[in-house]
């Protein structure tokens, strides 16, 4: 069974960053609200998302496909499957970094996200789930 375990730090703009830790895999995400993309008076609010992937196993690992939940608050859910990220399917090797930027659009102005990777030890074939730690796609008004 896949051990995970979750917490969240700040960056040094005070972003809040989560991160979860799937059988020695570690994904952060951090999150950004894009006014000059989005139309509040048309319910569109735009969000980008930056991953970080580090694959602190003892194995070479291949990231096959993503599993995606994207949650607004007017109840709309969205699934999302595909192969890799952003058009690859990167290869980690033990300590390796991946990082990739991607976005959303939803229909409220808050929300959130929380998915899986599916990976494959290089080695012997076996595949495994690393979890996406649940984020928050909140507009920065909706703080105060």
């Amino acid at each position: 069974m896949a051990q995970k375990k979750d917490f969240c730090t700040f960056d040094k703009t005070n972003v809040k960053m989560v991160t979860q830790i799937t059988d020695g895999v570690k994904v952060s995400v951090q999150t950004e609200y894009h006014p000059d993309y989005s139309s509040p008076k048309q319910s569109h609010y735009a969000f980008t998302y930056k991953v970080r992937i580090e694959n602190g196993s003892a194995y070479t690992v291949q990231l096959l496909s993503r599993h995606w939940f994207i949650y607004d608050s007017c109840g709309m859910i969205t699934e999302v499957k595909g192969e890799g990220v952003i058009g690859k399917q990167p290869i980690l090797e033990p300590g390796d970094v991946h990082e990739y930027v991607s976005g959303c659009n939803i229909k409220s102005d808050m929300g959130k996200m929380k998915g899986t990777y599916t990976m494959e030890r290089i080695m012997d074939g076996k595949k495994f789930i690393v979890f996406i730690p649940e984020f928050k796609l909140i507009v920065p008004y909706r703080l105060n």
